[in-house]
């Protein structure tokens, strides 16, 4: 029972959900724009993403944990999943798990484009996604290690996400989709510095390049502060665009949230006692929200 345990905790199945979500917008966005939605192509595009998900959850785990292990500030979402070492699971479980997720990733697509026969745009997408997931963790690469990981994921979840579960379902792409996306790539790009903060001294230690290594801890809170304000302002101005309006005003109601994680980083800036999952679980809770509304927002209209 506690080996089942340890496994679901290496799977971290809440950021299985997030991805879910951002799948869901996707088609959120083709259902609103009158799309017919094919729920077989929606099961079938969501079981692809969980697979490559999967698949980098376990490599990200294998290749992360040495370091994580010397991290004393690890919280309940970061800091890996405290899964894997002494007295745990042993880390080949991981890598072999990793495996196994590629091998039916491979399995799949190859079905999945024979049966599906998705436009050109879906095959440049699943390729981007899956080089930007693989490489996150893997050697040489490693982009997690280059301040240039959370760009790449980044990209990956706010735009590419979304933009695969639209042309699955459209064939094509509409500019609702990176309308949308812009707000929620600053927003998700603010959560990972958050998350990156209680990491600083492992990082730096483990010599782990992450974004807010590379900044430093004061720019890196600074930069969070500004994200969370540009994306409320990129959402205003979408809006000013022709972005519905029926999905700006429920994101807009995240931003006492948002506010409150502003409060956060500047109280930890002046030396106040870091309160490290509030501050990563408040992050979480900002971008997971914002999304949460805006799906439901085009899901119902």
């Amino acid at each position: 029972m506690e080996t089942i345990r340890l496994f679901i905790r290496l799977t971290r199945p809440l950021f299985l959900l997030g991805a879910a979500l951002l799948y869901a917008l996707g088609v959120g966005i083709a259902h609103y724009l009158g799309v017919n939605i094919n729920w077989n192509v929606y099961l079938s595009g969501q079981f692809w993403v969980t697979l490559l998900q999967l698949s980098t959850h376990y490599l990200n785990e294998y290749y992360d944990t040495p370091g994580d292990l010397q991290n004393n500030n690890r919280t309940q979402l970061t800091g890996g999943s405290d899964a894997l070492g002494p007295g745990r699971l042993p880390m080949r479980v991981a890598i072999i798990a990793g495996l196994a997720c590629l091998a039916a990733l491979a399995s799949i697509s190859v079905l999945f484009i024979a049966w599906i026969k998705p436009a050109p745009l879906v095959y440049l997408i699943m390729i981007s996604g899956f080089l930007g997931a693989f490489f996150y963790s893997v050697p040489p690469i490693r982009l997690e290690s280059t301040g240039y990981g959370e760009l790449t994921t980044t990209v990956l979840l706010t735009f590419l996400l979304p933009a695969f579960a639209f042309s699955l379902q459209a064939g094509e792409l509409h500019r609702l989709v990176s309308m949308t996306a812009f707000p929620l790539a600053s927003l998700h790009l603010a959560m990972f510095l958050a998350f990156e903060l209680p990491d600083y001294l492992a990082d730096i230690k483990g010599e782990k390049k992450t974004l807010m290594v590379r900044l430093g801890w004061q720019a890196g809170m600074n930069l969070h502060n500004i994200l969370i304000l540009t994306s409320y302002l990129l959402l205003i101005l979408a809006a000013s665009y022709g972005y519905p309006w029926f999905a700006t005003w429920p994101a807009l109601l995240t931003l006492p949230l948002g506010v409150f994680q502003i409060v956060q980083m500047r109280k930890i800036a002046n030396g106040s006692k870091p309160q490290w999952n509030i501050l990563v679980i408040g992050a979480l809770a900002l971008f997971s929200v914002t999304v949460y509304l805006i799906t439901f927002a085009f899901w119902i209209n």
